[in-house]
């Protein structure tokens, strides 16, 4: 015999909570104000450059992880003021080792043959976070302090003796490193915890030295879609706010110490916005150096 009693009516099913929308990618407003429009004034300011201090070249030392784009933003400031595309400072994108075995500096060219820029650039061996593999740290320390001649053959397993011929017994102001410039990808999550250590160690050598330091954040385009689409979203890209964070809390850089820029790897023409980025940092660079040298 059935029940007279009705079974419950179901409850109707309940909405699901509206998820947030999503957190836009670009920002409406820069977190840094963006030097664009400011190409004409930096780049006028690098050709006038003049040392203050007669027979004075400032040196900039760019180190950082292999891969992470040292010789190419040499190749990018030497494309940016000569206004073409040039690739003097080799790289390779295969091999995942160092392409750079040498110490070696880099002049930019101004104006006819043997006259150059006041500043050079020396490029070193990447670091790996394997022993065995990449730079010493201590060679770095020493070509920092100017002992280390152009052309040594960088040895992964030792560091360079004071009576090799490559070692400079008595650096002249002019053999020292002004400014110490750390290269790192825009993707530095995929720096490994030793990596990080060695670069946290010649930062500290560099400021127990008073050396002036800032970070290039290289790849931008290649790690941020919106960046690669449209450069002018460097300043408004999420991603790259958080990235300078990062390198800022990992290896600690002040995030105003830290310039995106864009190298050139591909492009058969120099770009404006392109090179507003790099004439930024190179400013930078200049200002800091001349500052170090004069405060000596």
């Amino acid at each position: 015999m059935g029940s007279d009693q009705s079974s419950p009516e179901p409850s109707p099913p309940t909405s699901p909570e509206p998820s947030p929308p999503p957190s836009p990618k670009v920002l409406p407003q820069e977190w840094r104000n963006g030097p664009w429009g400011k190409k004409a004034v930096d780049l006028k300011f690098v050709k006038d450059y003049k040392p203050f201090k007669k027979d004075i070249q400032l040196r900039f030392m760019l180190y950082g992880p292999v891969g992470a784009g040292k010789s190419s933003f040499i190749n990018s400031v030497e494309s940016v003021l000569r206004g073409r595309i040039t690739d003097r400072a080799k790289t390779d994108g295969i091999s995942g080792k160092s392409f750079t075995t040498s110490y070696k500096a880099y002049k930019i060219q101004k104006g006819g043959p043997g006259t150059h820029y006041p500043f050079v650039f020396n490029d070193i061996m990447g670091l790996e976070k394997d022993a065995g593999n990449g730079v010493c740290v201590e060679d770095i320390k020493l070509a920092i302090k100017g002992h280390i001649k152009d052309g040594y053959n960088f040895n992964p397993i030792s560091t360079l003796s004071a009576n090799n011929q490559h070692y400079n017994r008595h650096p002249s102001l002019n053999d020292r490193v002004h400014v110490l410039v750390c290269i790192i990808p825009g993707s530095i999550a995929g720096l490994q915890d030793d990596s990080v250590r060695k670069l946290r160690e010649v930062r500290l050598a560099a400021r127990d030295m008073g050396i002036p330091e800032i970070a290039i954040l290289t790849k931008i385009d290649q790690t941020c879609p919106e960046v690669g689409s449209n450069i002018q979203n460097v300043y408004k890209s999420k991603y790259l706010k958080n990235k300078i964070e990062e390198a800022s809390g990992v290896l600690g850089f002040p995030p105003s110490c830290i310039f995106p820029v864009k190298n050139y790897h591909s492009e058969l023409n120099t770009s404006d916005d392109t090179d507003t980025l790099i004439l930024s940092a190179l400013r930078r660079m200049i200002e800091s150096g001349e500052d170090f040298v004069n405060d000596l």
